[in-house]
């Protein structure tokens, strides 16, 4: 497998998430819900691999969780883990699909955040997850600080093949809209192919994608998938990004999002994602 280890990719930029809450660029409050202990509920699932019950379904009387409070419990979760020593490193986009979007009843794109201890290099260890699956991805490497949309067509200095291994904390992977934003969309870990420059690459809006799982083909698709080209997926991480206040920093990753609908990772599988004319990224789990 060949990724870069997060210390090359990140550096020491924790970045600022000091401002408003992912998705929250048109304010709301945040539905009477106690963000602190949602926030505090899910990390806990995490850290202790087991399944929960979705937000939604226990919520007080005359309570909601909307998307932006969502955000909101997203971010604390997020601000759990730097507080134990982890670094920002980027972000997922989910929901990039057309189908997907319809069938959550959504009209745009949803996001979460990457760490540096979501590099996976060679293994990801399966019985730290409560629900691993993994789908292939293409990744862009950021070069310059990136504060708007406007921005990031300039600022990519790389393009691979990636994967991202998902785990949602609650039961029977079932949520409604704001329990997986709020699960930071399902994010667990992700890993890289070789970067190419993004002038090496002439067209990316049909990348043929292949994962193996132990030799065998497991899910083909097309970075057509991705809003019908990548890039589309990476400025709008950039625009929600920056309506959140966030600065994507040089040295973070951005996956655009999954290319095939997601499969189980079972223990002592070994996983191959091929990207044509990006070349490939191996995991074992």
């Amino acid at each position: 497998m060949s990724t870069r280890k997060a210390g090359d990719m990140a550096g020491d930029m924790a970045g600022d998430v000091t401002g408003d809450a992912p998705g929250d660029a048109h304010g709301g409050a945040d539905g009477g819900v106690d963000v602190g202990e949602l926030a505090a509920r899910l990390d806990a699932a995490a850290r202790e691999v087991r399944a929960i019950p979705r937000l939604t379904d226990g919520l007080p009387p005359g309570t909601e969780l909307g998307v932006d409070a969502a955000y909101r419990v997203q971010r604390a979760v997020i601000e759990r883990r730097r507080a134990r020593g982890e670094r920002l490193a980027g972000v997922k986009m989910g929901f990039t699909s057309r189908a997907k979007m319809v069938q959550m009843g959504v009209d745009d794109v949803i996001w979460g955040l990457l760490t540096d201890t979501m590099l996976v290099e060679s293994s990801v260890d399966v019985s730290r997850l409560v629900h691993p699956r993994i789908e292939p991805e293409i990744a862009f490497l950021i070069g310059r600080p990136v504060r708007s949309a406007a921005d990031v067509d300039t600022a990519v200095a790389g393009v691979a093949v990636g994967f991202e291994v998902l785990d949602s904390r609650y039961r029977d992977f079932s949520f409604t809209l704001p329990d997986v934003i709020a699960d930071n969309a399902s994010a667990a870990g992700f890993g890289v192919g070789p970067w190419h420059a993004p002038e090496r690459v002439a067209d990316l809006t049909n990348v043929g994608l292949v994962m193996e799982i132990d030799g065998r083909v497991a899910q083909t698709g097309s970075s057509a998938a991705i809003l019908g080209d990548p890039l589309r997926s990476l400025r709008a991480a950039a625009r929600l990004a920056g309506q959140a206040g966030i600065t994507l920093e040089p040295g973070w990753i951005v996956l655009a999002g999954a290319a095939t609908a997601a499969v189980p990772l079972p223990a002592g599988a070994h996983v191959r994602v091929t990207g044509a004319g990006l070349g490939r990224v191996e995991v074992t789990a």
